[in-house]
């Protein structure tokens, strides 16, 4: 059985590398997430894991929006890594005037590095590993990476378990062409991206319509349709899968009020909590309506 292709957000060395290969896969890095995504959708691999959020930082707008370019991918599984940074140098290095790293990681150490390195410039690179690469080519003093990026570079550690939240968290989407649903599990998350018409009250309407059916909101993010001031994009996330009556009935609900919206995947929580379905009342309520359409009941 042939062994699929996992593009990831790279290069070696980046949390994204560490998700990914809780997944079985043949990992091929990327430089950035549209490449590896686009990897996806031109078949040169079978699947991509990419970051969607983090704890301290919120979304990952390049991932929200290449989600919704060109032809559809969806998730069918998803992952969460503690994140702490070590913070690598080139061996022998006894000043750091320059430190790098991608934004979202250096935001999430801005106070170690003003505590601990007060004279360093802060300098955002691509991706954590491209900034541990870039210093071992001697373009910077030092990194903020992954743990792993340690093994791939020749590096020392000068710093580990760096971050100024403690218990921060960075989830991952596994993502492939549409095809088969993963199965439901009774512990899912469907995610969907909706446009709506700009009038008063839209996001309401769509809150609403989750509310009327029980369902639990586990995220939502809006962002700009391009080219279109004051136009936006509502991504959101909810508990439950597509096949359940109660979440299919409330994606049909969503459709009637958006002028667009695009299924990002039904897929089991990394988590694995179980979710409050009430489904048996959804599906009561159901067999009712057809039997009172047949005739059968008053």
């Amino acid at each position: 059985m042939r062994v699929p292709r996992i593009a990831y957000f790279g290069p070696q060395g980046t949390f994204t590398e560490q998700a990914a290969s809780r997944f079985e896969g043949e990992l091929v890095p990327f430089e950035t997430i549209p490449l590896a995504v686009a990897a996806v959708r031109d078949g040169s691999a079978d699947l991509a894991c990419v970051p969607i959020e983090n704890s301290v930082e919120g979304a990952v707008p390049v991932t929200l929006d290449v989600l919704v370019r060109d032809e559809p991918v969806v998730a069918v599984a998803e992952t969460v890594l503690d994140v702490k940074f070590s913070v690598l140098v080139r061996p022998g290095t006894t000043e750091i005037r320059t430190i790098a790293s991608h934004p979202h990681a250096l935001a999430q150490v801005r106070e170690w590095i003003a505590a601990t390195l007060p004279g360093a410039t802060a300098i955002a690179t691509s991706s954590t590993a491209a900034a541990a690469a870039a210093v071992e080519r001697g373009e910077f003093d030092a990194a903020v990476s992954a743990p792993v990026a340690v093994n791939h570079y020749e590096l020392d550690e000068y710093a580990t378990d760096v971050l100024d939240v403690p218990d921060a968290r960075t989830r991952f989407l596994l993502l492939r062409r549409p095809g088969q649903l993963p199965e439901p599990t009774g512990a899912d998350r469907t995610s969907v991206v909706v446009t709506t018409p700009n009038r008063v009250g839209v996001l309401s309407e769509l809150l609403t319509e989750l509310a009327l059916r029980g369902i639990n909101l586990t995220g939502l993010e809006s962002r700009p349709q391009k080219g279109k001031l004051g136009t936006y994009r509502f991504y959101i996330d909810v508990e439950g899968h597509i096949a359940e009556p109660r979440i299919g009935d409330a994606l049909a609900a969503l459709h009637r009020h958006s002028r667009e919206i695009r299924f990002l995947g039904s897929f089991p929580k990394a988590d694995h909590e179980p979710v409050e379905a009430h489904n048996a009342e959804f599906a009561a309520a159901a067999s009712w309506v057809d039997a009172v359409r047949k005739g059968e009941r008053g």
